[in-house]
């Protein structure tokens, strides 16, 4: 039997006194303290599941920055059970418009220090999560910002179209990826959309873009049809979004996702791992999401996680 999997995440803040704090919560029927979190609902992605059960729970709206492991244990029904966490920064506009009420599954919600969450989770493998997110921290790594590159959806193939390979259209198929991974890149809270000029690159994107409410910029430097070896065009665009220093999404192709890939690793002096050769190599659909830490982006990428449509 599949394990039953879930999504959370460790919510932090700073005080105006400079002290970090992260949100602990009380759970009313079972009577202990733990990190928000919850069960994937069908049709979900884990990101989706975080970000939309921190807010059942706490009332907090956010966005997901690294992600900080995944806790394996079995359940008392005897079922295996997989929760996925990220790091999520708590704004103070997140907390002035929670919407928390006690209720029958949580009692209360408590910011805690670091020390003191370490006395009052109920979970060893809570601390575990806790103690990478620590470490993150002390590291000044902990504050992040994305790119995140994206495949274009299933489209017609270039056999079954007449017309110039930019305008073949997506595939139901395709535009039901699309739906599928809006909520989930929603999750990470974009503040720029960034397509290649094809028809699928634009379809692709266009339900994250109606999620967010965010407009796309089509740029030929990251479409196929402008693709060189060299990847002068890509090296510049991936060049000012990171001096930006804001989450960005930019769907593309499968001859232009290495470069994307390698520009950020380049720009960031990223050793060689196995996940950027696999977030290099995506399938229609997906989507590699590059974390850049905000404060010393040339310490290195702090997380690299691989993400598709549920569909």
């Amino acid at each position: 039997m599949n394990p039953v999997l879930a999504a959370g995440a460790v919510c932090w803040r700073v005080t105006p006194k400079g002290k970090l704090r992260i949100l602990v919560v009380h759970r009313t029927q079972h009577k202990d303290t733990s990190l928000p979190k919850g069960k994937l609902d069908p049709g979900e992605t884990l990101p989706e599941t975080a970000v939309r059960e921190i807010a059942e729970e706490t009332g907090l709206v956010v966005g997901l920055g690294a992600p900080l492991g995944i806790v394996e244990y079995t359940m008392p029904n005897g079922r295996d059970k997989k929760v996925y966490y990220w790091a999520a920064q708590v704004t103070p506009d997140a907390i002035a418009n929670s919407t928390f009420a006690a209720n029958d599954e949580i009692d209360r919600l408590t910011w805690l220090s670091v020390k003191k969450a370490r006395r009052k989770l109920s979970f060893a493998a809570d601390l575990d999560i806790v103690e990478r997110f620590a470490e993150l921290y002390e590291q000044g790594r902990a504050r992040t910002f994305a790119i995140i590159a994206l495949r274009h959806g299933k489209a017609t193939s270039p056999g079954d179209w007449g017309g110039p390979d930019a305008t073949r259209p997506l595939l139901p198929r395709g535009e039901k990826q699309a739906m599928s991974i809006a909520p989930a890149i929603a999750a990470y809270r974009p503040e720029k959309l960034v397509s290649s000029t094809a028809v699928r690159c634009v379809s692709t994107i266009g339900p994250a873009a109606r999620l967010t409410g965010l407009p796309v910029a089509q740029k030929d430097a990251i479409s196929q049809d402008a693709y060189t070896a060299r990847g002068d065009g890509v090296r510049g665009l991936v060049a000012k979004r990171l001096a930006k220093g804001v989450t960005t999404v930019l769907c593309s192709h499968g001859p232009v996702l290495p470069q994307i890939v390698e520009e950020v690793v380049r720009a960031t002096d990223s050793p060689d791992a196995a996940e950027l050769h696999r977030a290099a190599a995506l399938a229609t659909g997906e989507y590699a999401v590059l974390h850049v830490p905000v404060d010393r982006p040339e310490s290195g990428l702090v997380a690299v996680e691989i993400h598709g449509p549920a569909v």
